[in-house]
Parts: C-alpha cells; sequence; structure tokens
C-alpha cells in the first residue's frame, strides 16, 4: 500500500504503529458504503451505471498492475465510497492478500474469493491476469443480478468456473447490449494468454463510450437480486435466537460449558482473541479466516464481542439446523395467530426492534426471498427449507475457506477434472 501511489480509487494507508503485540494499520475512513448498498438505494438501474463502475475498478486494476502489485482478491465487497455524496470516489480496499510481482511470474498459492476465483488459480498456475477476471466476475454480476459460475457446494462452484459457460440468456441479458455482452465474455476468457490486459479492457469500445451506453434500466430483477448485497437475513437471525432459547436443558450444558472455558475475562462476552484460544483448547483448530466469518455471523448487535445468546446461536448454526423439532419452535415464534404461515404482519411485528419501521422495503424482500410459491405468506416447509439451506450466495462466498479450496483443487485433479499448472 505505501508502494502504490495515492490514487483517488485507492484506500489510503495513513500510518502504521507497532507494539508488543501488533502491527497498527491507519486507514483512511471510507463512509459512503459497499458498492451494491449504493446502486440499490438509488432505485433505478441502468446499463451506464454499470460501464461507469467497470471502468473505475478495471482502472484500479491497471494502476495496481503497472506499479507490479497483484490483488488477487477483487469483489464487490472491496469496493467502498470514500463519502456519502452523490459524486463520492469509489476506492479499493483489502490488500491482505495482495502480491508483488514481475512480468511473466507464476504464482501456485490458491487465494481469493471463490465466485471471484479464475480457473487458472484453482490450476495453481496464474499471473496478473486472474484480477482482469475477477473484475469481469463483478462486471457480470453488475449487468445481472448474480454471479456467472455458482453452485450450492465449493466442488459445484469450482467445476462451474472451470467450465466457465457463460448464460446470456436469462434476464436481463437479452436487454444488455452486444458491446457490454463482448467485453464481459473477453474479460472471462478461460485462456489467461487470450484474456485482455487491464489497459486493452479500457481500450474496449463499451468502456471507451461509457457516458453513452444505454440509459435504460436494466428492471427490477437486477434491483432485487443486488439487494441480497445489501439487506442482512433478519428473519434467519431473528429465528436463531428464538431456537438459543428453546434448546434443552442438556443441549444448553454443553455449549455453556464451551462458552464459560473462553470467557476468560468473566464478563459475560468473549472477543475474537478468546474464541480463538478457547476454540484451541477444545482441540479445534479454525483457520483466521473463519473465525472472522464466525464473529461476523455471530456478532449481531455489532459491539465486537459475542454474548451467550449469540454464541448459542453460532453453535445452533453449525449444527446445520438439524433438529426439525426446534425449527418448529421458531415458526410458532412467528406464526402468532397459528394459522400455519407466516404472514407479512407477523414478520413486521416480529422484526419490529430490528428493522427501521419506515424500511417495507427489506420485509418484503425476505418475503420474497422465502416465498417459493408466490402466495404472499410463509409456510413451514418454505421456513425450513430457509433455515436449513446455505446463506445467499454472497455469504457463502465469505463462508468457503481457503483450507477448503486447497483440498478442492487437489480432489480435482485427482479426479483428472484440471491438470497441475495447465
Amino acid at each position: 500500500m505505501k508502494h502504490l501511489s495515492q490514487h483517488p480509487n485507492l484506500v489510503t494507508l495513513k500510518d502504521t504503529y507497532e507494539d508488543a503485540n501488533a502491527v497498527h494499520l491507519v486507514m483512511e475512513l471510507c463512509e459512503g458504503g459497499e458498492l451494491f448498498d449504493r446502486i440499490v438505494a438509488r432505485g433505478r438501474y441502468t446499463e451506464r451505471a454499470a460501464a461507469a463502475v467497470t471502468k473505475t475498478i478495471v482502472e484500479v486494476v491497471q494502476i495496481c498492475h503497472e506499479h507490479g502489485v497483484m490483488h488477487r482478491d477483487l469483489k464487490p465487497e472491496n469496493f467502498l465510497f470514500g463519502n456519502k455524496k452523490e459524486n463520492a470516489p469509489l476506492k479499493a480496499i483489502d490488500f491482505g492478500l495482495s502480491v508483488f510481482f514481475k512480468p511473466g511470474e507464476r504464482f501456485t498459492e490458491i487465494v481469493g474469493s471463490p465466485y471471484y476465483m479464475a480457473p487458472e488459480v484453482l490450476k495453481r498456475n496464474y499471473g496478473q491476469e486472474i484480477d482482469v477476471w475477477s473484475a469481469g466476475v463483478v462486471l457480470y454480476i453488475l449487468l445481472c443480478g448474480v454471479p456467472p459460475f455458482w453452485a450450492e457446494t465449493e466442488q459445484g462452484v469450482a467445476q462451474a468456473i472451470i467450465r466457465s459457460v457463460i448464460d446470456f440468456k436469462r434476464d436481463p441479458w437479452p436487454r444488455v447490449s452486444d458491446n457490454a455482452k463482448d467485453l464481459v465474455r473477453k474479460m472471462l476468457d478461460p485462456d489467461p494468454k487470450c484474456r485482455p490486459t487491464a489497459q486493452e479492457v479500457l481500450d474496449h469500445p463499451w468502456l471507451q463510450n461509457a457516458k453513452k451506453a444505454p440509459d435504460v434500466s436494466l428492471g427490477e430483477t437486477v434491483r432485487s437480486k443486488l439487494k441480497q448485497f445489501s439487506i442482512m437475513n433478519k428473519l434467519k437471525k431473528r429465528a436463531l435466537r428464538v431456537i438459543a432459547e428453546h434448546l434443552s436443558v442438556e443441549e444448553v450444558a454443553g455449549i455453556k460449558e464451551g462458552f464459560q472455558v473462553m470467557d476468560t475475562g468473566n464478563n459475560g462476552k468473549i472477543n475474537i482473541d478468546e474464541l480463538r484460544v478457547g476454540l484451541q483448547k477444545l482441540g479445534q483448530h479454525v483457520p483466521e479466516s473463519d473465525l472472522q466469518i464466525l464473529m461476523e455471523v455471530g456478532d449481531i448487535d455489532r459491539d465486537g464481542y459475542l454474548d451467550y445468546g449469540e454464541f448459542v446461536a453460532i453453535n445452533v448454526h453449525l449444527r446445520k439446523m438439524g433438529n426439525d423439532e426446534h425449527l418448529r419452535e421458531a415458526f410458532k415464534f412467528f406464526d402468532k395467530n397459528q394459522s400455519g404461515y407466516i404472514e407479512i404482519d407477523e414478520l413486521r411485528d416480529a422484526l419490529a426492534d430490528e428493522v427501521d419501521g419506515s424500511n417495507e422495503e427489506v420485509i418484503n424482500a425476505i418475503i420474497n426471498d422465502v416465498d417459493t410459491d408466490k402466495d404472499g405468506k410463509i409456510s413451514y416447509e418454505e421456513f425450513g427449507t430457509m433455515m436449513k439451506a446455505g446463506t445467499d450466495w454472497r455469504k457463502a462466498s465469505r463462508q468457503y475457506s481457503r483450507d477448503r479450496f486447497n483440498n478442492l483443487s487437489l480432489k480435482l485433479m485427482r479426479d483428472g477434472i484440471i491438470k497441475f499448472g495447465q
């Protein structure tokens, strides 16, 4: 970060301090929120807006590559707006996986986030072209709301990436310009030798004429899909808390004992350091990236600690919601009138303390996501499917650990699906 120039679209490292325990990085404060949050808040969303964002992202890739830096973890969450103004600069953050490279140098370490990972990363033979691929995945999402290569399992994701078949049939692709589709196709070329450089992407007609790209709305479909990026599934979190409150004495005892082991400060809450040490004491060596995820998922009140209720909720979640009796209790909590359905008024009441009363959009989005038969209410079966399914693909992207993807890469090689270095 010191090496990179003070570029307006790169987060600034202000200073560094070292004490006996850590190196502290003082970063520029970006108050404008995540990229997709702002897109959803705007209402109408067009190809022209997607072109403007893509241009900035690829300019970031270009400046990094010019300075011999490969970012290696480009994804929507790693772009924040500098402030809340309409013309705020979009800034790339999180250089934790970045590395210096020389032209022609090859790398073998598996890094990055699965949905944005280039096929050559899985093959353990890659160079700076992977950043262009990741930017191409972001562009695809900007234009249609979902990633080009995704599946319910890690192996499914990896195989989809290796196959690299791009779907241009689903809505809204028929409304997207041929120029935009041409650029997506080129950036997502599975052969890194044929993939354009960042400069070649910037020279593409679609970005050269970004301000003239179609200003026609891409439709509500895209916006509602992008909404999954900006709302936490409040219903699921609330249900976890209800289940935690209805666990049996025996189930609670084991979890409580684990919590007490970790709560070395005896203050009724644990921080990430206590969680790390406590899991090691219990014989569970959790990778640092997964520790961060556990804290992120569990720390509902965002105070930097897990209280007992939050800790129980995590444990329940990790057990994959296997007990239907627990699910019934949670469903009954929401289904106040015992109609056998969770209706919109019941959902509104249940989430009143967690969702801004004026934010009807969040309530409607939750109903829309969970209500698969579109009858306007949530049945027990729909509720159970939601609770037992993985989280939405954005959160799943965070939860796939690099360790597991390393193992998956080896398995794909053993099965002959990919060959090392090819």
